[in-house]
């Protein structure tokens, strides 16, 4: 975060060097104060981390070797920093930030392994076409990945293609034979070998987990017998540190054994638990005497009540859609909006009464322990306020002024529209749909780090490069724009693109952003070819090689993995079973089939060969 705020800082309103004004620079030692702190955090860490494994098991482990070079690097590139009174351009030690992020996080770990070995798979080293075909590498790059990106593909095409219309077979060639065909095949191998590598690191991941487990049934157990004692495991979990929630359903587990002693088996069944999230329990409904609330009671918490709900607010969007399309072709002035408010009025009337009941059928607690309700009840408040509002300032005249009576309305239906959302847990498909988004949120933590990772790497690589190479053509005002010198069309200076630029980090980010979606990022690469060199093309190729065919392709790989993993388990499953997968999967159990659970023996003999474990 430090890099926002450092020089150049992004404390400006915006990016566009026309009409940038100079940004707020921190003082000299306030970044740096922030970053020797963190750097002695890191040091201590990395002394306890050292001093508990033990020098045997340091001088194995990669990571801490080059921790300890990074720490060092960092206080020495800081020390420089503060002995030139913070006028240092190139700051090294921007670039090692991003290791200390990385080694925090095994999962992390794991990937960037994953990713390491993978990448030698999809880029073989002999390829003895590149001296034959590709003599001007910075060109041939250039123009052959814009063909095969399909940005702006024509472009490259039409020089050729105006002069007689059968050079257009090399380039559809080009473009069917690369772009839907060897980069799909690229996916697929991406695809294949990031995941067999996945597997074998969560297979190992897997063993280290069982040989925890069993560790702890060794020490645990009873002399000379295959068991735990129950009260011991009870004693245990009430001091070990967890979240509550997976403490209780382990006691829970514990406490429905009736001999006093569980066995191996069970006692590794016990940490199944760690792997589901905490399923949420509503409270019990409030008890009524009267027969008549007893009754509403019995029909309004039924399922079918949701159904009918859903099928109101269909028709109220059907109704929205309806009345807008009639006034399409009419301006403001003729617009009628007396029937719109009219069915707006009736359907908020029919929300506030399923509110209503839905409360005396579940109770206060009840009611808010579904997020349906909290959706349906927050937005049939805002419905109901915006309703009055409008009675109360279009009915008198001297109070108008607030909104139009049309932003109000359009207000209310867009409200509407959004309510009809809530259909989307009760379909299974889209909640297959929304349980995979959510999963990928939740447990796929790790890629998105290492893609934070890669775009801070880049931005700064690009501040270094690029920092002021584009210049505006003078200082301009926002009322006045008028450009007085030629622009060739379709370029960055005449598409306007001065604000996408590497002149600080924000900046530089929205610029690697736009430039991983492909289009038009040929004009960014050319522009930044014209201002520095031919050369600057290697930085633009190398970002696109890695965000938008390296990651995006593996994004898209664990997106089907996961959504194919929890379709197969939902085949035979019902809308509130696929809800309750969300409860129950983790990057391990997305490859729990092709796992294989370590051996009894396997288990045994690494136990016994442990260095810091000593069994009788």
């Amino acid at each position: 975060m430090l890099a926002f705020i450092e020089r150049p800082s992004s404390f400006s309103y915006t990016s566009d060097p026309r009409f940038r004004p100079p940004p707020w620079e921190p003082p000299c030692g306030l970044t740096e104060g922030i970053e020797i702190v963190c750097l002695i955090i890191f040091a201590i860490d990395l002394t306890t981390k050292s001093y508990l494994i033990g020098w045997d098991e340091f001088r194995k482990c990669k990571w801490l070797i080059v921790y300890i070079l990074a720490v060092s690097a960092s206080v020495i590139d800081w020390t420089l920093t503060l002995s030139m009174y913070c006028d240092q351009n190139l700051r090294v030690r921007r670039l090692i930030r991003p290791f200390f992020l990385l080694q925090n996080s095994s999962l992390m770990k794991k990937t960037l392994k994953c990713i390491k070995r993978t990448l030698p798979e999809i880029n073989p080293k002999h390829n003895g076409e590149w001296e034959t075909y590709f003599r001007d590498l910075p060109t041939s790059l250039s123009s052959l990945l814009v063909l095969l990106t399909t940005a702006n593909n024509p472009d490259v095409m039409i020089p050729a293609y105006s002069l007689n219309r059968g050079y257009s077979i090399f380039f559809i060639l080009f473009s069917g034979f690369g772009t839907y065909f060897l980069m799909n095949l690229l996916t697929a191998i991406i695809y294949n070998q990031f995941r067999g590598y996945l597997l074998m690191s969560v297979q190992a991941s897997i063993l280290r987990r069982r040989l925890g487990v069993r560790a702890a049934f060794e020490v645990m157990s009873c002399q000379g017998r295959e068991r735990v004692r129950v009260d011991a495991s009870l004693q245990v979990m009430a001091r070990v540190q967890m979240k509550s929630y997976y403490r209780q359903a382990i006691i829970k587990r514990l406490q429905q054994l009736s001999d006093g002693f569980i066995q191996w088996e069970a006692f590794r069944g016990l940490f199944d638990e760690l792997d589901k999230d905490r399923i949420k329990e509503h409270p019990p409904k409030p008890e009524y005497n009267s027969p008549l609330l007893q009754k509403l009671q019995l029909v309004f918490s039924h399922y079918y009540v949701m159904i009918v709900g859903n099928a109101v607010a269909l028709a109220n969007v059907m109704c929205i859609c309806t009345i807008l399309v009639l006034d399409s072709e009419k301006s403001m002035a003729e617009r009628d909006d007396y029937y719109m408010e009219v069915i707006n009025c009736f359907f908020i009337l029919y929300y506030l009464m399923e509110m209503s009941l839905k409360i005396l059928a579940f109770g206060w607690r009840g009611y808010l322990s579904y997020r349906n309700n909290i959706f349906d009840g927050l937005l049939t408040f805002c419905l109901l306020v915006l309703q009055i509002t409008i009675f109360a300032t279009y009915r008198n005249p001297a109070s108008r002024g607030l909104m139009s009576l049309w932003e109000m309305v359009r207000l209310v239906n867009m409200l509407i529209v959004v309510r009809f959302l809530r259909i989307i847990p009760d379909i299974k498909l889209m909640a297959l749909v929304a349980s995979t988004l959510v999963d990928l949120v939740k447990n796929l933590r790790a890629f998105a780090g290492i893609l934070v990772v890669v775009f801070y790497v880049f931005a700064v690589l690009g501040i270094w490069l690029f920092q002021g190479a584009i210049t505006a053509p003078g200082k301009m005002s926002m009322e006045n724009i008028t450009i007085n010198f030629t622009m060739e069309c379709g370029s960055y200076e005449q598409l306007g693109y001065w604000p996408n630029n590497f002149d600080d980090f924000a900046s530089s980010l929205v610029l690697l952003y736009n430039i991983m979606v492909v289009n038009n990022w040929q004009v960014f690469m050319d522009a930044y070819t014209r201002y520095t060199t031919e050369w600057s093309k290697v930085y633009f190729v190398s970002w696109w090689l890695t965000s938008s065919v390296m990651w995006v392709n593996l994004f898209v790989a664990l997106i089907l993995e996961n959504f194919i993993y929890k379709w197969d388990r939902s085949v035979t499953c019902s809308v509130a079973d696929v809800e309750r997968t969300g409860y129950e999967t983790t990057v391990q159990l997305m490859f729990r089939e092709q796992i294989q659970e370590p051996t009894e023996e396997e288990l045994v003999t690494q136990l016994h060969q442990h260095p810091h474990l000593h069994l009788s």
